[in-house]
């Protein structure tokens, strides 16, 4: 037996003393039990520490390995559509101050234990990935503070919110999948990773939206829609490189304006709590105000031809609801053209976020009309081709509606320019080719951007969809 750790005196006494209302003063140094119940302390015990060593050793052991399925595109859509369809605001019922300690929930904790397939060293590499480099490429304009990804948005996460640390995980494995296509760690834990955002994230919103998780629930829905872009990254792991399936037909990305949609549904939703945080106002600040006026819905504009016929059309396929199908089709013509000549290449990311979800059907249905609309959105997303959650992909989108459309069809001459902006070399687009002299407004701008902003026209989406009678279709 090895000898006794010396105790020492104290005041406080033994812990097991006070219970028995024992007077004692001689209390070990570390264990805090005095010489009187003689058992030898933990620290020094041998045998309690082999104990402890099995223990630990058991906790360690790698479990059998786990391959989660790759998150579809349905899954992205799903877990947007929960907040699209039904978005649920909780509000908080008033409380007498002295039953407020007796009612506050334990804090929530955030698991030790990573996804099923992701090990701990994993984890910290991807922790250590994003906020040393993912986190910087999430600012899509230059003048946007990457504190806020780097520092604000880990915060947030590690203040009790699994769904955002798992999506800022999640993001940083695709990140590093760009980088190295064949790291199968890496892949596996992008898929892991989304696959827990998703499910807490869906919990959460069916909980309810709050002012303490509203600032949380909002970053991870950006975060989720960049995950749903960037994952077009890589259909050519498993389909073919225009995105179409391993039959041929090419699938649309639809989880795209599914996930953007969730975002625009969490801030309306939200709005009366984030409007006040400053890290969420930096985020939606750093998009262009969007400002649609009549003249941009013009059959002169430079996308005005795509709405050519659509009353004809409307008569022949929409009997049921003509008037949801024409504003769908004037208001995604409208934020093309106001994103075809806005300086900022992230003016594009609009689209997706603030179309109808009448078009987003017609898009599902492959109406003609909307695939070239869309093909054209693509086109637009050329000009951020340099971030890497975009890159390839408006090449092998434009590519792919291209493809579902019929040779000798009357729609190819309105697939001329976008195809003509997937086939086009090279970062700078002179302006013959895009039609309009984008770098020299961009140069301008970046020197007098921030006088307008998206929070008015939030305040005033947020104020209408917040009507209890206000039921839109579309």
């Amino acid at each position: 037996m090895p000898p006794r750790r010396s105790h020492k005196k104290s005041r406080a006494g033994c812990r097991r003393c006070k219970i028995r209302k024992i007077k004692c003063n001689e209390v070990h140094p570390q264990c805090g039990h005095c010489v009187k119940h003689g058992a030898q302390c933990d620290f020094d015990n041998p045998v309690v520490i082999k104990e402890l060593l099995e223990a630990a050793s058991s906790s360690t052991t790698p479990s059998t390995p786990f391959e989660p399925a790759s998150p579809s595109p349905s899954n992205l859509a799903n877990a947007a559509s929960v907040a699209t369809q039904s978005p649920i605001i909780s509000q908080p019922s008033p409380i007498k101050p002295g039953f407020m300690s007796l009612l506050q929930p334990p804090a929530p904790t955030i698991p030790l234990t990573a996804p099923a397939g992701s090990s701990r060293l994993t984890e910290l590499r991807l922790m250590h990935h994003y906020t040393a480099h993912t986190a910087k490429t999430l600012t899509a304009n230059t003048y946007l503070s990457e504190d806020v990804w780097v520092k604000d948005v880990p915060r947030l996460a590690f203040d009790g919110a699994p769904y955002l640390t798992d999506a800022m995980l999640a993001v940083a494995a695709l990140h590093l999948r760009s980088r190295s296509p064949g790291d199968k760690e890496v892949i596996q834990a992008s898929h892991a990773y989304i696959s827990s955002s998703l499910a807490a994230y869906r919990e959460a919103l069916s909980r309810g939206i709050n002012e303490t998780n509203a600032e949380a629930l909002f970053l991870t829905a950006t975060l989720i829609a960049f995950q749903a872009t960037a994952t077009r990254l890589f259909v050519s792991d498993n389909a073919k490189s225009d995105g179409s399936n391993p039959q041929g037909e090419y699938i649309l990305p639809l989880e795209w304006f599914h996930a953007f949609q969730g975002v625009k549904a969490v801030v309306v939703s939200s709005w009366q709590w984030i409007k006040m945080s400053n890290t969420v106002l930096t985020v939606i600040d750093s998009q262009p105000a969007l400002q649609l006026g009549a003249e941009l819905q013009s059959p002169t504009s430079f996308f005005g031809p795509l709405l050519g016929g659509i009353e004809d059309e409307i008569d022949v396929e929409d009997e049921v609801n003509p008037q949801a199908t024409r504003d769908a089709y004037l208001h995604a013509v409208s934020v093309l053209n106001w994103a075809h000549k806005s300086p900022f290449p992230s003016a594009c990311l609009a689209f997706p976020a603030t179309v109808t979800r009448r078009f987003i059907e017609l898009v599902e249905l492959k109406r003609s009309r909307a695939l070239v609309i869309s093909a054209c959105f693509f086109a637009l997303l050329k000009r951020a081709q340099h971030l890497w959650w975009i890159g390839c992909v408006p090449r092998q989108e434009i590519m792919g509606v291209a493809s579902l459309f019929e040779p000798g069809s009357s729609w190819w001459p309105h697939l001329e320019w976008p195809l003509k902006i997937a086939l086009h070399e090279g970062t700078i687009i002179p302006p013959e080719v895009w039609g309009f002299d984008w770098v020299t407004e961009s140069s301008r701008a970046t020197h007098g951007h921030a006088t307008q902003t998206y929070l008015e026209h939030i305040e005033a989406v947020s104020q209408t969809l917040s009507m209890p009678s206000f039921m839109p279709r579309a």
